[in-house]
C-alpha cells in the first residue's frame, strides 16, 4: 500500500517531540507540507530543522493548547501559509503518576486542561481551516481512555473524554465531509510516556512481557496507522477508536496496573 501525501497540508499539534514528532516526520517524508506546534520555541525550532531534511515545506508555531487564542493564531497562520488543511493530528498530552488521594485538585485539573480541554480547543479552532469535504482529523488518545489504571485517574478521565469527543465530532462534522478518528498508542519505545510509565529497566521489561506481541511499539508504527486514517484508503472510516498497542489493552495493561502501583509505592516509601 503506497500512501502519497504530496500536495497535502498537514498540521500536527504537539508535533515537536515523541510520537507526535514521529508522525510529523512520516508525513514530511511522504511529501506533505507540514506544520507543527507546541508551547516550546526551542522544540519547535528543533523539530522544523529535523523535518526540513525531507526537502519539503515545513513551518512551526508556538502555542499552548490551553490557550485557545494562541491555538487559533497558530492554526490561522498555518492556514494562511499553506492553504486549507487536509489533515489535522491533535496529540497534546500531560501525565504524571499519582494516586487519587495523593493528587492535588490543580494536578488533576492540569492534565484535564491539557488532554481534554486542549483537544477541544485545537479541534474547534481547526474546523474553519479544514479542506472540507475530505479532511481528516486524528486525535492521539491513550489506553487509559478505556482501561482503568491505578495512579492514572486524571489521565483516564481526560482521555475517555477525548475519545467521546472524537465520536461526537465524527457525527457532527460528518455531514461536512470531515472524518474524525482516534488512535490509541500502547507502550511505545523512546517516549516520555514510556519513561514515566516504566522508569526502571525492570518495569520496562515487565511492560514488554505484558504485551501480547512481546515487544514495545515504535512511533513510526503509530504514524503508519494515522497516515492510513488520513488517506483515501480510510474514506469510509470515521468515529473509530483504534488501538495501536500490540494487544496490550486486551489484558496486559490491567495486569501491569497493580505492578506499577506497587513500584510507585516502594519508590515513594524510600
Amino acid at each position: 500500500m503506497n500512501i502519497d501525501f504530496r500536495d497535502k497540508n498537514v498540521f500536527v499539534m504537539g508535533g515537536t517531540s515523541g510520537i507526535n514528532l514521529g508522525v510529523a516526520d512520516a508525513f514530511a517524508e511522504s511529501g506533505a507540507r507540514v506544520a507543527v506546534a507546541s508551547r516550546s520555541r526551542e522544540k519547535v525550532d528543533a523539530a522544523v530543522d529535523r523535518l526540513r531534511r525531507h526537502d519539503g515545506e515545513v513551518s512551526g508555531y508556538v502555542a499552548d493548547v490551553r490557550d485557545e487564542s494562541a491555538v487559533g493564531e497558530a492554526l490561522g497562520s498555518a492556514h494562511e501559509a499553506l492553504g486549507p488543511l487536509d489533515v489535522l493530528v491533535s496529540g497534546a498530552a500531560g501525565n504524571f503518576p499519582a494516586p487519587a488521594l495523593g493528587m492535588s485538585p490543580n494536578g488533576f485539573k492540569a492534565v484535564v486542561e491539557i488532554d481534554l480541554q486542549g483537544s477541544f480547543n485545537v479541534l474547534r479552532a481547526a474546523f474553519p481551516t479544514l479542506a472540507r469535504p475530505g479532511a481528516a482529523v486524528i486525535n492521539i488518545s491513550a489506553p487509559q481512555a478505556f482501561v482503568p489504571m491505578e495512579l492514572q485517574a486524571h489521565v483516564c478521565a481526560a482521555k475517555a473524554g477525548v475519545d467521546m469527543l472524537t465520536r461526537v465530532l465524527a457525527m457532527e462534522w460528518g455531514r461536512e465531509g470531515v472524518r474524525v478518528n482516534s488512535v490509541v498508542p500502547g507502550p511505545i519505545a523512546d517516549t516520555e510516556g514510556m519513561r514515566r510509565l516504566a522508569p526502571s529497566e525492570k518495569l520496562t521489561t515487565a511492560v514488554r512481557e505484558s504485551v501480547p506481541l512481546g515487544r514495545l511499539g515504535s512511533a513510526r508504527e503509530v504514524a503508519s496507522t494515522i497516515m492510513f486514517l488520513a488517506s483515501p484508503f480510510a474514506n469510509y472510516v470515521t468515529g473509530a477508536v483504534i488501538p495501536v498497542d500490540g494487544g496490550w489493552s486486551l489484558g496486559g495493561a490491567s495486569r501491569m496496573s497493580a505492578a506499577l502501583s506497587d513500584a510507585f509505592a516502594q519508590q515513594a516509601g524510600g
